[in-house]
């Protein structure tokens, strides 16, 4: 299988060196891939995630996307990848339609296939009726959903997605869920942190727990329980890994 994702050496510090935010980080994903990328709060997953998108730049290590360094080809990285952030801060003043076709432009998607794309999406994530409101009159699941939506416009590669889930209503998140699992049917990736256990055991084919800047754990469930020593669930391994 292609590896989408190549992270290596990774490495982020602030202040000056005093805080180590994440340390020679290594890690690969797989197109097929649904990928868990968890850690307590402050852990370092977002600081990576960031760095995995072109938005820090790291102290060293390299990060590759479908083949490409985020250094010297960020704009062919940027390209291949799908990014919802933490927080969902969009253009308040367009409306939920002025900003997919904002997204669509970006990416290059021609008038002919956004259509069809922003249809489907916008009817899966249940925003057809408000697509045409400003996003300022948006609450925050709506908000999320229309980041999600136009993320996915451009039908990318490797999608990366931190902390998707917050503020979804239950029937979103199923879509989502269901969405993750066809996109990685297609031989896509879906890297995701979440706080959400119950998801990363139930969905992803790998996870990977990083601690104070560390990954202390990476690989199935399975694998995970062999490190373990015992058969326990996901949320068990992770509390006894982290000292939670």
């Amino acid at each position: 299988m292609i590896k989408l994702i190549e992270i290596k050496g990774l490495s982020k510090s602030y202040n000056r060196g005093e805080i180590k935010a994440v340390a020679d980080l290594d890690l690969n994903v797989k197109s097929g891939e649904i990928f868990g990328f968890l850690g307590p709060n402050g852990a370092g997953k977002t600081t990576t995630i960031k760095m995995m998108v072109g938005l820090l730049k790291p102290d060293k290590g390299s990060v590759s996307i479908g083949g490409f360094d985020i250094k010297e080809s960020p704009i062919e990285v940027k390209k291949r990848i799908g990014f919802v952030p933490d927080q969902p801060e969009v253009y308040e003043k367009l409306t939920g339609i002025e900003y997919l076709d904002f997204m669509a432009d970006a990416y290059g998607v021609s008038r002919e296939d956004r259509l069809p794309r922003m249809e489907k999406l916008l009817e899966t994530f249940q925003m057809e009726n408000s697509v045409y409101d400003l996003i300022q009159s948006y609450s925050h699941g709506m908000r999320q959903k229309i980041i999600l939506i136009g993320s996915l416009l451009h039908e990318p590669e490797v999608i990366i997605m931190d902390e998707p889930m917050t503020g979804l209503d239950p029937r979103s998140s199923h879509a989502l869920k269901e969405m993750m699992k066809e996109k990685c049917e297609e031989g896509k990736v879906m890297f995701f942190s979440t706080h959400v256990l119950e998801v990363a055991e139930k969905f992803c084919h790998r996870v990977g727990i990083i601690n104070k800047g560390k990954l202390i754990a990476l690989g199935t469930l399975e694998e995970l329980q062999k490190v373990a020593q015992r058969r326990s669930s996901l949320e068990n391994i992770f509390l006894e890994l982290t000292g939670s």
